[in-house]
């Protein structure tokens, strides 16, 4: 029963460490943070979230990111990200940090697939 438990919390609960601060203040450079898996329906604007990476990973770039959901289906597209029409689509959405003047994100990337989201911040554990 117990190894199932932790089976089960492995599969729902990710720790990740943040590299950078294109959240900051929220979140500093070598923050744990304790992600929770989570369906993409689920997300609410304003959640902080981590996702797959969109590039293709190099040595020392980082896999996940942590952003800010600014914009789910539906709402509009905020100001700056290049995006075809000016609602978000089903299954994009567009995250934004926290340090606006120092973060890749929507503005950089453009809308992003849901498919990216891995899951959203409950807190930080340092």
């Amino acid at each position: 029963m117990i190894r199932l438990l932790g089976d089960l919390l492995r599969r729902r609960l990710l720790l990740v460490t943040v590299e950078g601060t294109s959240m900051t203040p929220t979140y500093s450079p070598g923050d744990r943070l304790l992600v929770r898996r989570v369906a993409f329906e689920t997300l609410r604007r304003g959640d902080a979230v981590v996702l797959r990476s969109p590039g293709p990973e190099f040595p020392g770039e980082p896999r996940y990111l942590v952003k800010r959901a600014a914009a789910l289906p539906g709402d509009p597209v905020p100001a700056g990200v290049p995006a075809p029409d000016p609602v978000v689509p089903d299954g994009r959405l567009a995250v934004l940090g926290d340090n606006t003047g120092g973060s890749a994100d929507s503005r950089h990337m453009g809308l992003l697939s849901s498919a990216a989201v891995v899951g959203v911040v409950l807190r930080r554990m340092t």
